[in-house]
């Protein structure tokens, strides 16, 4: 049975003391044509078109993803078979070498569906974007601060270059004793800046981080870039604990930590088939996903192309890569147009760095060989 589309927002996790608030996907039920439904949105093979990554030969091999999120998503590797299938892209499984599914304690946690949804999203589209990398997925055992930064230790100590974080916290005032977490050399982590506009969100607050806002993307029928603006709900604005740090400098000069520091299609209008078993309030199947957790996974996508080319080159692994990213602002699509708030200037995209798109989306085919060529 068919019906019109329908727009269903995750609502954010409450929020207790030292208690995790996802940056949740916002979810779109496309029209079904069978009980499962059909994938809708920007394919895989149209989001490498419109930011330049057809156009780079390498899709990460030798380096290893990290994908960390909380609880347990019993159905991750059938999902992500079926995702590989549907858009014929290399198969990743545990079998072949390509997925692993990691228990951050070592004994499973219990299944939870909103988490479940994010799992599918970022597994999927990290390796729609660089289907080459392994991927580990590291489950935290809970969504606690504890419980998410001993994950993100275990993707460390398990080989990820490269970390993806699609979630978030209100910041809070000794987030700077947990930048630690984050302050490892020769591995890149990735965040959401959040989904809920002018605000800004911990740990995409941390100067060691990547903090990923949202945008809304216009591509032709081929694929090709046409036009981009700012997402209304792109997290952004100035830490509240965070000092500036140097390489935003020449940027901005609050004197804060600026976020974000980059951007991606973000819009639930324009974005990403996900499939998903578990259930997202009793939907199954095929959703149509944005938000900037759909942008996280993509970017540490890119970051894994750059460090397997570097490997190439005999270069070790990116390290505080902000330091490449500003100064390559040339190659990057500058969003010039739309904002996340009523604040005025600090909600409203422009020309160079803003405090809602960063310094813009990438354009890969350019950017991928300034970071490979860095110190």
């Amino acid at each position: 049975m068919k019906h019109s589309s329908l727009l269903v927002l995750i609502a954010a996790l409450p929020l207790a003391a030292q208690t995790a608030r996802m940056a949740h996907p916002t979810i779109v039920i496309p029209p079904q044509s069978s009980a499962l439904g059909k994938p809708t949105g920007i394919f895989p093979g149209k989001m490498q078109i419109a930011y330049g990554f057809s156009q780079v030969a390498n899709q990460g091999q030798g380096q290893i993803i990290g994908i960390v999120d909380a609880f347990d998503d019993p159905n991750i590797e059938s999902d992500l078979g079926t995702f590989t299938t549907e858009f014929s892209l290399r198969a990743c499984t545990t079998a072949n070498g390509c997925f692993t599914k990691i228990y951050a304690t070592g004994t499973q946690p219990k299944k939870n569906s909103n988490w479940a949804s994010e799992m599918s999203l970022d597994v999927e589209w990290s390796h729609a974007i660089a289907p080459q990398a392994k991927i580990i997925l590291v489950e935290a055992s809970g969504q606690t601060t504890a419980e998410l930064y001993q994950a993100v230790d275990v993707a460390v100590q398990n080989g990820a270059t490269v970390v993806s974080m699609s979630w978030g916290f209100d910041e809070y005032s000794g987030e700077t004793n947990d930048d630690s977490h984050f302050n490892v050399p020769g591995v890149t982590f990735v965040a959401a800046s959040g989904d809920s506009g002018h605000q800004s969100i911990y740990p995409a607050a941390s100067p060691y981080v990547v903090a990923v806002g949202g945008t809304e993307l216009t591509i032709s029928s081929t694929g090709a870039w046409e036009s981009e603006t700012a997402w209304s709900g792109s997290g952004g604005g100035t830490s509240a604990y965070e000092p500036e740090p140097s390489y935003q400098a020449s940027a901005q000069n609050t004197g804060f930590r600026g976020i974000p520091d980059v951007s991606y299609d973000a819009d639930p209008k324009t974005g990403v088939p996900v499939y998903d078993s578990v259930g997202i309030y009793g939907l199954l199947g095929w959703v149509e996903v944005g938000g900037t957790s759909m942008a996280a996974p993509e970017w540490a996508a890119l970051f894994a192309i750059a460090n397997s080319m570097r490997a190439a080159a005999s270069k070790s692994p990116l390290n505080q890569v902000q330091f490449d990213l500003y100064p390559a602002a040339a190659d990057f699509h500058d969003i010039v147009s739309g904002t996340n708030g009523s604040c005025g200037a600090q909600c409203t995209a422009g020309p160079g760095y803003d405090f809602v798109t960063g310094i813009g989306s990438p354009v890969a085919n350019l950017l991928i060989p300034v970071l490979v060529a860095a110190p």
